[in-house]
């Protein structure tokens, strides 16, 4: 039988069934107000007092009995048709639901044993909740079968998608609130769908729950017809199917008849696929339920409707202290709910209710897929060492870092496509950033019908692209917490639009490490190309290198930053990315031809230790320099060696000392990030003394903030993008923010003592090729040639 298959009677859900899932939700119900009310007395076996009630009320009720409602249908279907399904509770503050329904169920009690299916363990499930020393209001990663933090609104549905990507027998209930149906990641979310291969892929049910409110708002899509939101779901792509009303016996009824429904729709479109049918896109279903917010709540409270109204968004009786009627009035709304009838004398749920659940990894609170790491399986990659590019010697060869790696790449695709655990996400931006190769390896994936002239398009297409960041993110971010692993690749200036759910992301696996039946997953891997310095062409608007700074706030246990100046150094840092666990990695690569500067062996070197001395490019050896040129970022490192050449040149006696660093953390004390030097290695590098002409690929103020812990940090003067953009020539970018190799050369001479009077004339040839420059672009739309044909000098030598 076929996992979505029907029952093999044509029996409905009869009634008796029915009244013991409403039990269940009455239980789930009591729970949840308990929750938000309770320190003591969890099962009301004596009056309440002010004593058993928390002095600070916080939580979130309004949407809580809909969350109720729906896990337990989904537990019948789970129990019938013994589905692999976990739940996505989209709304932001229904934690109180997810953690009644997984204490029912008993799979919060095996990861947290002190809080026992009893009436102690009640006592601390009610006492944690939004409580000093507890567990956040929201769903969080302290909660059992969760993937998705409650705090932000947008992104559920993203990640319901993103996790049924290659899990064919896996489903997703994925229940969306009236707020985050407004949401602009959401809006785009719905046409995930048109990327679901019902052959290869699990499904996905999306639960569009209206109860009318936002906080004090009314919800624009509760407001709508239903002929309205046929429309609309219909024009997306779905077959919408509706339930709602606010008798709790009809609209049970109707929710269990409508949901067989569904999923007999489910299993029809999947084994249809899986036998071979021709592909195209199948319209999924979707479910939208109506239901009361606040429902079974106090229906008014001092005289004024509570109960489907946005009063019952968050505590609907407040001021306890203050109204003593308020008190009696959440003893009767909580007895209201029978628990006698619910829990035995221990305080254990009745083993009518015990019976609803489903058994072990089925129980959607300990399905393996909610704890990705529990089914993570480690990829097979390519030795990396097999696409060097062969550097005789430093700046000899040019090559485009980001197709170098493309062919890394692509082999990574081609040794995992048995597995079907590896994913490349891209805003229509793979092969502008040069990865082109991976299409070698697997098409991009479509859905549907081919036209004359489409190119790299499969229904199995391990590569996927859509012109939103946020579906890329959501996506990913869903595939690696369900055991997978991928790579995000984009514009430098346009990850920003996915800053808030990076920072998510980071919370998550920062609070993951803290708990101990949370698995390590893979990291989420960032690419970033088409930076900064490489935007000339298309302006102001897409030159923001500022997305290093924001990842830089977040904990050092989980993030890095790499910026690899050449190739040889991008296929070590990507291969040591796809190999770690539970970070983020944000690499930083250029995809235009470069001077290459080391070999394969010197690559592994430096990118070991992330920050070293190259030796051939510095005349310092055998005694102190009298400047530190220090540089991060492909093109930094790029005039920072073409401004050395110009110093060796016209100042041979200077000493000089050329650092580059690969790996951004290293720049901190190790007592604030595990990359981070020692005070003595990064004098060792740095000096203590010497001035430090440091060029970085970001924003300056970063390279201080990392640094400003070190003794010599008064002697650091970083240069760096500066909010100077325009639409120019690629080094006129470099010079309008004074990264370039004449502004490095007057620094050098400005911030060196003792360089004579001859300092003075190179310091003014320097002004006059800046005066040349600026005049040869206006005249002839590119570069000088000798901008254009720059070789470190070693590399021309015979």
């Amino acid at each position: 039988m076929s996992r979505h298959a029907a029952p093999q009677t044509d029996d409905r859900p009869d009634r008796e069934l029915l009244q013991r899932m409403d039990a269940w939700w009455r239980a789930a119900n009591y729970l949840s107000v308990g929750q938000i009310y309770l320190l003591d007395n969890p099962l009301l076996r004596e009056p309440l007092t002010l004593e058993h009630v928390k002095p600070r009320l916080l939580g979130h009720w309004g949407t809580t009995p809909g969350l109720n409602f729906i896990y337990v249908h989904l537990n019948r279907l789970i129990r019938e048709r013994d589905l692999d399904m976990f739940y996505i509770a989209g709304p932001g503050h229904g934690g109180p639901a997810m953690v009644a329904n997984t204490w029912l169920e008993g799979s919060y009690s095996e990861v947290y044993p002190e809080v026992s299916t009893d009436a102690e363990g009640m006592r601390l499930l009610f006492r944690q909740f939004s409580f000093p020393g507890g567990i956040p209001s929201h769903v969080a990663p302290e909660t059992p079968g969760s993937i998705h933090e409650g705090g932000e609104l947008g992104y559920a549905l993203a990640h319901a998608y993103g996790a049924v990507f290659d899990n064919p027998g896996l489903t997703v209930a994925c229940v969306i609130g009236d707020g985050e149906a407004e949401t602009g990641a959401l809006a785009a979310s719905w046409h995930a769908s048109k990327f679901l291969n019902p052959a290869s892929d699990g499904a996905v049910l999306p639960i569009l729950h209206l109860n009318g409110w936002k906080i004090a708002n009314p919800s624009y899509f509760a407001r709508m017809e239903v002929e309205e939101l046929e429309q609309l779901f219909r024009g997306y792509g779905y077959e919408p199917f509706f339930v709602g009303g606010d008798d709790p016996d009809l609209v049970h009824a109707e929710m269990a008849r409508t949901l067989d429904r569904i999923f007999d729709r489910i299993a029809a479109i999947q084994a249809e696929a899986r036998a071979g049918a021709p592909s195209k896109r199948p319209r999924w279903p979707m479910l939208v339920l109506r239901t009361p917010k606040g429902w079974t709540g106090p229906a008014s409270v001092d005289g004024k409707p509570v109960e489907g109204t946005w009063r019952s968004h968050q505590v609907p009786l407040a001021g306890l202290r203050e109204h003593p009627e308020h008190l009696a009035q959440l003893e009767a709304w909580m007895r209201s709910y029978r628990p006698e009838e619910l829990f035995d004398g221990d305080g254990r749920p009745v083993a009518a209710l015990r019976e609803l659940a489903p058994a072990g990894t089925r129980r959607m609170g300990a399905s393996p897929h909610a704890n990705g790491g529990a089914l993570l399986r480690d990829l097979r990659l390519p030795d990396y060492r097999r696409h060097a590019v062969d550097v005789s010697a430093p700046g000899a060869v040019d090559a485009e870092a980001t197709r170098v790696l493309g062919g890394y790449l692509r082999d990574v695709m081609e040794k995992n496509l048995e597995a079907r655990n590896f994913l490349v996400f891209a805003p229509d931006e793979n092969a502008s950033n040069r990865l082109d190769d991976i299409y070698q390896a697997s098409g991009k994936r479509h859905i549907g019908p081919l036209l004359p002239g489409d190119e790299h398009l499969s229904p199995d297409g391990r590569v996927v692209e859509v012109l939103s960041e946020h579906l890329c993110q959501g996506w990913l971010e869903g595939y690696l917490l369900t055991g997978r692993h991928g790579l995000f690749s984009c514009y430098e200036a346009f990850i920003h639009i996915v800053d808030s759910m990076f920072n998510q992301h980071a919370k998550w696996l920062k609070v993951c490490r803290e708990i101990p039946w949370r698995r390590s997953i893979a990291s989420l891997n960032y690419l970033l190309s088409s930076h900064v310095w490489r935007q000339d062409h298309n302006g102001f608007s897409h030159q923001d290198p500022g997305f290093i700074d924001h990842v830089v706030n977040k904990k050092a246990d989980v993030i890095r930053v790499y910026l690899p100046p050449d190739a040889n150094t991008l296929l070590c840092v990507a291969d040591q990315c796809l190999r770690s666990r539970d970070l983020v990695n944000v690499i930083v690569a250029g995809k235009q031809p470069q001077p290459q500067y080391l070999d394969m062996e010197a690559a592994i070197r430096h990118c070991e230790a992330g920050v070293g001395i190259w030796p051939w490019a510095s005349s310092d050896e055998g005694g102190d320099p009298d400047v530190v040129m220090a540089c991060c970022g492909d093109v930094p490192t790029l005039e920072t060696l073409a401004a050395v050449a110009i110093l060796r040149e016209e100042l041979p006696e200077l000493r000089v000392r050329v650092v580059n660093v690969v790996d951004l953390m290293t720049l901190q004390s190790e007592s604030e990030h595990p990359h981070g030097l020692s005070d003595r290695d990064f004098d060792g590098v740095f000096t203590r003394d010497r001035p430090i002409i440091f060029a970085y690929h970001g924003y300056p103020w970063l390279i201080h903030r990392l640094t400003y812990r070190r003794a010599g940090h008064a002697q650091l003067h970083v240069r760096g993008y500066k909010e100077e953009g325009t639409t120019t020539t690629p080094f006129d970018m470099a010079v309008l923010n004074d990264i370039d190799r004449f502004h490095l050369v007057i620094d050098v001479i400005d911030r060196v003592p003792g360089l004579g009077a001859r300092a003075a004339y190179v310091k003014q040839r320097m002004r006059h090729r800046l005066i040349e420059h600026r005049q040869y672009i206006h005249a002839h739309g590119e570069d000088m040639p000798e901008i254009l044909d720059w070789r470190w000098p070693a590399a021309t030598e015979d």
